[in-house]
């Protein structure tokens, strides 16, 4: 029996240890510990976990900046996929960000992640073209 519920700081060796054998899930500083609790804190109610047998097997990282919700980090675990786990933390970050008035939401999925690129294209998404995404560090 599969048990979805919000995100907690608590969760996070258990986190980054899926995150860390998701192919094509890339992680970096920002996703510390110290990163991590802070992106909770400022963005409540809005992640979730996948848990079964006390063991977590699903993450969604979700946030928004008032205008538009962002999606990071959504994994589960190859011996849980095709159980609808994505797709149910998917909509349940989708509907709380509705209820805080965010009509659009955004997600980055990186070139080669076939599996990911996979997931979204059949969920309803639609993949944009016509822009970059540039990044630099703060420091």
């Amino acid at each position: 029996m599969n048990l979805f519920r919000e995100m907690t700081i608590n969760d996070y060796e258990q986190m980054i240890e899926l995150w860390n054998g998701i192919e094509g899930l890339a992680l970096s500083n920002a996703d510390s510990k110290e990163n991590i609790e802070f992106y909770l804190q400022r963005n409540s109610g809005l992640s979730y976990v996948c848990e079964q047998d006390n063991k977590i097997v699903g993450t969604i990282l979700c946030g928004h900046d008032g205008r538009r919700g962002f999606i990071y980090h959504v994994s589960v675990n190859p011996d849980y996929r095709k159980q609808g786990i994505a797709n149910k933390l998917v909509q349940k970050s989708l509907d709380q960000l509705n209820k805080a008035g965010i009509d659009k939401c955004h997600i980055f999925v990186i070139e080669d992640n076939l599996v990911g690129n996979a997931f979204w294209s059949s969920s309803g998404w639609e993949k944009r073209s016509g822009f970059f995404v540039y990044s630099r560090n703060t420091r």
